[in-house]
């Protein structure tokens, strides 16, 4: 048995999920995929997943088994391209995970001028509003705004955003501006039910607490909330990143400032601390170059 052939089938079927989408991707028959797991399962004496008609997960020992190979192939694959390859011409696939506004605004522009620039190499870029797990699903590098739970990834800070209140000079013009949070209560309010809802947290003398906002409007999405405040229907309350655009084209004014809860870190996350194949190191360096002094 060819044990490094086995071991790209068996990361193929953990990836893609099922034994039949790993035969497509890998170019190769439902049997033969079948006959390689079986084979790869019989030589380790252990089961790797569990299998039934309608789904196929990973045992514990697949989990621990699925990052062993995932370092073993990246330096054979790292040990054949420094053959081949210069240095400053990277190949291969990577995957990059980022918030979904934050990604489209900053880590895709960035992506594609990496692509640009090195051409053999392929980027998958995943905009995602929940946290990824980047062993688990197999990607390379993450984007992660604020408290980092997961011990095991390295973590590179490259900014900081924090939450404020905005609404257009015209509402503001017409209605008045508070001077403090409770002060909101008198006025309407666009909601962002995705992340405050209708509680919005400010900090005052070092101490936190919470203010019941209403209003006529209610999004899941961040980007029609900050279109409506812009458009003069009311306060909303966002990071900062996300009103940046309008802030410097003055369609919203930021309000009640020294209230603002405290700054939350931008990081550039990945596992695997050693091993790191060369192309992931030279992104990791291209995104803290594109994205460092983040502050907006």
């Amino acid at each position: 048995m060819d044990k490094l052939k086995a071991m790209q089938v068996f990361m193929q079927i953990a990836d893609q999920g099922s034994l039949t989408a790993a035969a497509r991707v890998l170019d190769s028959s439902l049997p033969a995929v079948v006959r390689t797991l079986a084979a790869l399962e019989e030589d380790l004496q252990v089961r790797l997943f569990n299998r039934t008609t309608r789904r196929i997960a990973l045992t514990e020992e697949g989990k621990h088994y699925l990052e062993s190979c995932r370092q073993i192939l990246t330096t054979v694959e790292d040990a054949e391209a420094a053959l081949t390859l210069d240095a400053s011409e990277p190949s291969g696939q990577l995957t990059i995970t980022a918030p979904v506004l934050f990604g489209q605004m900053y880590v895709a522009p960035a992506i594609t001028g990496f692509v640009q620039r090195y051409e053999q190499m392929r980027c998958n870029v995943l905009l995602l509003d929940r946290v990824v797990n980047l062993l688990e699903e197999g990607i390379d590098i993450g984007i992660r705004i604020g408290t980092l739970e997961d011990s095991s990834l390295v973590a590179q800070p490259v900014g900081s955003v924090h939450r404020m209140v905005v609404a257009s000079p015209d509402f503001i013009d017409r209605h008045g501006e508070p001077v403090h949070p409770k002060d909101l209560l008198k006025f309407n309010c666009v909601r962002f039910s995705a992340a405050t809802g209708p509680w919005w947290t400010f900090h005052e003398n070092g101490k936190q607490f919470t203010v019941p906002v209403t209003g006529n409007l209610d999004f899941n999405q961040a980007t029609p909330a900050i279109e409506a405040c812009a458009a003069g229907l009311g306060f909303g309350m966002f990071i900062s990143y996300q009103v940046a655009p309008y802030l410097k084209q003055n369609k919203l004014k930021v309000v009640l400032e020294k209230f603002e809860a405290p700054s939350r870190t931008i990081n550039i996350i990945y596992p695997h601390a050693r091993l790191l194949p060369a192309r992931t190191k030279l992104l990791i360096a291209w995104l803290k170059e594109a994205l460092k002094n983040l502050n907006p």
